[in-house]
Parts: structure tokens; C-alpha cells; sequence
């Protein structure tokens, strides 16, 4: 970790009218005197030596947090909640830096991501899949520190630009749907977090996961697209799924509102079959049963929704063919069914 210590500057003149006159410079883009400078977004108009952040008084190490968006606003509330000493945050998004500030007492916030590292021992990129690589490559660790991101597609090989000697990186994706702050919170105990990356920074990773009442889960080598896509399609493909439900039911009069209040209870219960059971035992409906006569009618309905509509319909309907199979289904009955979920339309 750099020091920061080294002979004060003169400070600027302290009337109170002087005093004002540099705040509302700093507010804008004029240069300050000398004496002043900025931590973060915070004015120090009086000089002081910067002495290195140290370890917290539990031993742990302090983090620093880029990105305020709902990832890494999340982990930041989770991690302080959690007796984790959260020391500085980068955005460069001003009302972002603010909110995170108030929701994580005691942060300091930064406009550019190599800012942190003087903040902390632990690194954490909450940023975008896309941005990833570019804001690694601006920044150089210091020796002890680690780095880590929360990309669920990304190894920890796409830190390799910010390592140096003695530095470590990995990477601490929670399976958990950020939509909201209170439901993602809410969400994390119980929920599981994939961690990989230097083996010497792994049991760092799974206390944390632990600490949020998590279960961290190894991931093996050269396997996250898969995971990532897995949990994708758990997620977002759960929820374009409902939206169709919702389209498919329109003509029964039910809005999207009403459409989730009927069926969504119909689905948690499948989730929960399938979680118990197995998803084959778990099976219910028509291709269980060999029913081609209702499938049938079934596409016809669901054309009236588009063709999206029916190209989800025809390829679940082929999956749940195969469920049938491992059920039993005769293979005369599987073969009819699936002739109708690929009949031209």
C-alpha cells in the first residue's frame, strides 16, 4: 500500500471569507490553493500528512468499491451491514457517489477508479462485462493488494493488466437479480456466489460470501460462460418467459399485473417441484400425457400472440417432450408431438 506521507503545504488563508471563497471554487473546476486538496469528493482546505489506510481493527482488510451502480451499491450496504470496513468508493456519475456515501457512512468517493487503491486492500470492479478489461488496464495494484470483479461471464484472468508483484486477483459473482436495493439485500442471505481465481485469495472470497450469509461455491477452471449463461436463462429467461405468459393470457382479459397474480404462483410451485423432485418428475401438463390434440389448439392460440410468442411455446414444448421420455412417454407419442411443435406454421 503507498504512503502518503511527506511535508504539509502552506494552507490557505483562514478568514471565514477566504474560507467560503475556496469551497465554492472547489465546487466547480478552478484550481485550488496551495494547502487544499481534494480526498474524493471532500474539500480539505487545511494541510495535513496522508498516512496509508490500514487494516480495520478486526484484522480484515479494508475494500474499496468501482462502480455505484446496483451491483456494486449493494455489495457496498451488504459489506458494511456485514462488518466489512468499506473505505472509498469510484464513479463518475456525482449523484451516484453521493448516494452510495449516504448509504455507506464513512466512504470516501472518487471520480476515477485508480483513486481507491491508496484507500484500500481489496479491490472490487462492479462494473459492466463490456468495461471490464478497460478499467483493469488503468490501474497498477500495489504490492499486498488484491483485485476481484463481479462479472459472471469474466475469469480473473481479465484483472492481468492491474497485477503486479504480490498482488492477487479473482473474481465474486452473487447468482442474486439486482433490480432493486432492498430486494437484492434481501436476497443475498441464502443466495450462492461463484468465486475463482488465485487459490491463495479464495478462502479471503469465501469469508466474505460467508459473512453475507451467502454460500460460496469454486467454480471449475474454464467454466464461467456456461455458469453465466445458466444463470442468464434462470433470470432474465425466467422473466421474457412470464412476459409471454402474460401475452398468451391477453385474451382472457387479465393485464401483465393480473396475468403474474394468477400464474406466478403456478410457476413458483413448478420451481419448487423441480427443486424437490427433479425437473422430469417434476413435469406436469399435456407432453406428459402424449396430448397432441391440446397442443394443437395450444399453438394455435399462441400464434394470436406473435411469432416470438410461438417460437418460446414450440421450443419448450420440444424440451418438455424430452422430460416426457425420461418419464416414460412411448416413443410413437413423443414422435407425434414433436411433429406438432415443428409443423410449418
Amino acid at each position: 500500500m503507498r504512503s502518503w506521507r511527506g511535508e504539509p503545504a502552506t494552507p490557505p488563508p483562514g478568514d471565514p471569507a477566504t474560507m467560503e471563497e475556496v469551497r465554492r471554487a472547489a465546487a466547480g473546476s478552478a484550481p485550488l490553493p496551495p494547502g487544499a486538496h481534494r480526498h474524493g469528493d471532500d474539500v480539505h482546505l487545511e494541510a495535513h500528512a496522508h498516512p496509508h489506510a490500514g487494516l480495520a481493527d478486526d484484522g480484515r482488510p479494508v475494500i474499496g468499491i468501482v462502480g455505484a451502480g446496483a451491483v456494486g451499491t449493494a455489495l457496498g450496504v451488504a459489506l458494511d451491514r456485514a462488518g466489512w470496513r468499506v473505505g472509498a468508493v469510484a464513479s463518475r456519475d456525482p449523484e451516484r457517489r453521493a448516494r452510495f456515501r449516504s448509504l455507506v457512512p464513512g466512504s470516501r468517493a472518487f471520480s476515477e477508479a485508480a483513486a481507491i487503491l491508496d484507500e484500500c486492500h481489496l479491490a472490487i470492479l462492479a462494473v459492466p462485462d463490456d468495461a471490464l478489461a478497460g478499467v483493469a488496464a488503468r490501474l497498477r495494484l500495489y504490492s499486498g493488494q488484491a483485485i476481484i470483479h463481479t462479472s459472471g461471464l469474466h475469469d480473473a484472468d481479465v484483472l492481468a493488466p492491474a497485477l503486479a508483484a504480490g498482488t492477487s486477483a479473482g473474481s465474486f459473482h452473487p447468482l442474486v437479480a439486482f433490480a432493486d436495493l432492498d430486494r437484492a439485500l434481501a436476497a443475498l442471505p441464502g443466495a450462492t456466489v461463484a468465486i475463482e481465481g488465485d487459490e491463495a485469495l479464495l478462502d479471503l472470497l469465501a469469508e466474505v460470501a460467508t459473512s453475507l450469509g451467502a454460500t460460496p461455491v469454486r467454480l471449475a477452471p474454464d467454466s464461467k460462460a456456461a455458469y453465466h449463461a445458466a444463470a442468464v436463462l434462470a433470470a432474465g429467461g425466467l422473466t421474457a418467459l412470464l412476459d409471454v405468459v402474460a401475452a398468451v393470457a391477453a385474451p382472457t382479459g387479465l393485464d401483465e399485473a393480473g396475468a403474474l397474480a394468477v400464474y406466478g404462483p403456478l410457476a413458483a410451485q413448478a420451481v419448487a417441484n423441480a427443486r424437490a423432485m427433479g425437473t422430469a418428475p417434476a413435469l406436469t401438463g399435456p407432453a406428459v400425457r402424449g396430448d397432441v390434440g391440446t397442443i394443437e389448439a395450444h399453438l394455435a392460440a399462441v400464434a394470436g400472440a406473435g411469432d416470438e410468442a410461438l417460437d418460446v411455446y414450440r421450443a419448450l414444448g420440444r424440451r418438455q417432450v424430452t422430460l416426457a421420455e425420461r418419464r416414460g412417454l412411448a416413443p410413437e407419442a413423443a414422435a407425434r408431438l414433436r411433429a406438432a411443435f415443428t409443423r410449418s406454421r
